[in-house]
């Protein structure tokens, strides 16, 4: 299918107009469901607006949440004072590809909704993840769940898959990383609303909490030699991963420099998980 219709992911494609309609349908359906139908409470929402609106050109901003529905994204954008109906600063989305991207039609729209098919299984340099990290290079926002698969129940963070991190690394300006933490989407879009079967339609009468962290701070540098020393002691099976050029990075420390940035991250959103208790009640 053309690398997954990469044609109808460009903003010039047919001028631009089939993102836009898209957007503006998608947008106006995540206000009704998040804003009008349910109940949604956000904390520190000014910070996300503040950067997706105007933060420094060139700059590019990694959105990470936890995943608690198929309907995440898009009601995560559907709060109040949101700009989620405007195609040019919404964001692009690893989506997986056995649920968004099953024939032409689905393709085509997802594509056109920026979104970015990934297989999962199929490892942090699988190709599509090169599309990612083109928009990250290219100072674009980028959303990401790293837990990887929707879990619905009231648990503490999993462990983080590592693409994210790597993506993090091989950008070519460090990405502002913002943390996200929701509860109540899984309400809306119960997976076994029906016997292992979700409801046809979202949901109403919910409530839905968004916790928005603040940006995390990665000194890049320091921590890749960290993960260079650590490495040399350490032993591992090998999946034949690149070596990172410039910097020499071997698979033995991009798992550690991976592991290291996903745990601080986990960490985060553990703690905006635990805070949120308090912050929304």
């Amino acid at each position: 299918m053309g690398r997954k219709m990469e044609w109808a992911a460009r903003e010039k494609h047919m001028g631009g107009i089939p993102r836009k309609i898209v957007f503006l349908a998608v947008g106006s359906f995540a206000k009704a469901v998040t804003s009008l139908l349910n109940t949604s409470s956000i904390h520190n929402a000014e910070t996300l607006i503040r950067l997706v609106r105007s933060r420094p050109p060139g700059i590019p901003l990694l959105t990470v949440s936890n995943h608690m529905s198929t309907l995440d994204d898009p009601l995560l954008w559907g709060f109040k004072g949101f700009p989620s109906l405007d195609a040019k600063l919404a964001r692009w989305v690893l989506a997986a590809e056995d649920i968004c991207f099953k024939n032409f039609l689905l393709t085509y729209f997802f594509r056109l909704g920026k979104c970015i098919p990934i297989t999962r299984g199929a490892g942090i340099y699988q190709e599509h993840m090169n599309e990612a990290l083109e928009c990250l290079n290219n100072g674009a926002w980028l959303h990401t769940f790293p837990e990887g698969k929707v879990s619905q129940e009231d648990a503490p963070i999993r462990r983080l898959k590592w693409g994210t991190a790597s993506l993090i690394v091989r950008a070519h300006v460090t990405p502002i990383v913002l943390p996200i933490v929701h509860c109540g989407l899984e309400e809306v879009m119960p997976e076994k609303f029906f016997p292992d079967r979700r409801p046809p339609f979202p949901l109403c009468n919910k409530n839905i909490k968004i916790i928005i962290g603040e940006p995390l701070e990665f000194d890049i540098p320091r921590m890749r030699q960290t993960a260079i020393s650590i490495s040399r002691d350490l032993s591992c099976t090998y999946r034949g991963w690149p070596i990172i050029s410039p910097y020499g990075l071997d698979e033995a420390a991009q798992r550690c420099l991976y592991s290291a940035i996903s745990e601080q991250i986990q960490t985060a959103m553990e703690g905006l998980r635990n805070a949120g208790k308090s912050f929304l009640k």
